[in-house]
């Protein structure tokens, strides 16, 4: 079940080859001319990145060049993620050089107080893919030494995690997105560190499984809990449309999050949950399967879309094709996270314009922040599908 694009005759098959596009086999995108066109990319951007200890974040929309932030920033552990996975597919040394480099720049996380949740974030998905590659024993070090600390944000009254300290929602706030960050966890709890790791994790995804979803399992943005009895106060959003609508990254993180989980765990109450936050968003989708940044945007379908979306989705349901036994569900999650790594590659590429891997997705409508741009964590996603796909190809 592949996109097919309606070209016309030796011209359509030749834009589709320059695209990298299979044509109609239904075996969706070529793997490896995207994986170098992504490398084609990160190499502009390597060569543009001022030597002031700082990192790519977005590119803003009608702009050309990328915005760049420092270590503490949310977004900051992307880019050296996406240096990992580009050497490890191409062995190129530039990227391995490029990688340690800006890995390294993140090492104060690691002894700094917990300022909020996004320490898997920014630690993982630099060191952690480090040290998977490599096995440098320095980069496992600040890795154990980060989870350490993220679980300083864990209130055992409430089961979670608290995202936002310094966000005043009326009590222990905690926010989907919350769910990625525990993989530092589980992975620390195995690999040497305190085993009240793991159960930390657990107790996290069970208590926003209970909490944070509506009856259709379509997600909240933020709950909030009285952090001293644990009681759930309120559901409200920071980044989505409104309170009760179902945001697209949101509920992009809770597909992901929980395939993560029950991948940790084996729990099949992980993976049934899993199942059922896939089937709400995957029923929602437009036919292209890029989402609105909101499910329930009211402009739709003159919204902006959240290219980002798209491909945290597309790499969480290409595992949970894996995991699952269902062979409908195996065959479906495929099919859709082909479809929409094809659709990615086919119109959602900046090419020449700008050094970013995708362009249109959507950060922050609700503050008017990074709307309709380039940003990095959808490109290190989208690369992470493509090497995932690759790989069970």
């Amino acid at each position: 079940m592949s996109i097919k694009l309606k070209f016309i005759g030796m011209a359509g098959a030749a834009m589709m080859a320059a695209l990298g596009l299979k044509s109609d086999t239904g075996a969706g995108p070529d793997i490896q001319r995207q994986i170098e066109y992504c490398a084609a990319q990160a190499t502009k951007t390597l060569a543009t990145i001022p030597d002031t200890g700082v990192l790519p974040r977005s590119v803003p929309n009608n702009a050309k060049y990328w915005k760049f932030v420092e270590y503490g920033d949310w977004t900051s552990g992307f880019w050296p993620g996406e240096l990992w996975y580009l050497y490890e597919a191409t062995g190129d040394q530039k990227f391995l050089t490029a990688a340690d480099k800006y890995t390294l720049l993140l090492t104060p996380l690691s002894v700094n107080k917990a300022s909020d949740h996004d320490l898997g974030f920014q630690v993982f998905n630099s060191f952690g893919n480090g040290y998977r590659i490599t096995k440098n024993p320095g980069y496992k070090e600040i890795i154990l030494r980060t989870a350490d600390t993220l679980a300083t944000l864990y209130n055992p009254k409430v089961g979670t995690i608290q995202s936002w300290p310094h966000n005043n929602y009326g009590g222990h706030n905690t926010i989907i997105d919350n769910m990625m960050n525990l993989e530092l966890l589980f992975w620390a709890s195995k690999n040497g560190g305190d085993k009240k790791l793991y159960d930390i994790a657990v107790k996290h995804a069970e208590t926003t499984m209970a909490n944070h979803f509506r009856d259709d399992h379509s997600s909240y943005h933020v709950l909030v809990y009285d952090p001293q009895t644990g009681h759930k106060i309120k559901g409200v959003t920071a980044q989505g449309f409104a309170d009760d609508s179902m945001w697209a990254r949101g509920q992009a993180w809770a597909i992901y999050g929980f395939t993560m989980v029950y991948r940790e765990t084996k729990d099949p109450k992980f993976l049934e949950f899993a199942n059922k936050v896939a089937r709400v968003y995957l029923d929602r989708l437009p036919k292209d399967l890029i989402p609105y940044w909101d499910f329930n945007a009211p402009g739709i379908p003159n919204e902006p879309r959240d290219a980002s979306a798209a491909a945290i989705t597309a790499s969480a349901l290409l595992e949970l094709s894996a995991l699952t036994d269902d062979k409908i569900l195996k065959k479906e999650y495929r099919s859709k996270a082909e479809k929409m790594l094809t659709e990615l590659s086919a119109k959602y590429q900046s090419h020449s314009l700008i050094n970013a891997f995708l362009m249109h997705s959507t950060g922050h409508k609700p503050a008017g922040s990074e709307i309709d741009c380039s940003i990095v964590y959808a490109d290190y996603y989208y690369l992470e599908a493509l090497l995932r796909l690759k790989k069970m190809q």
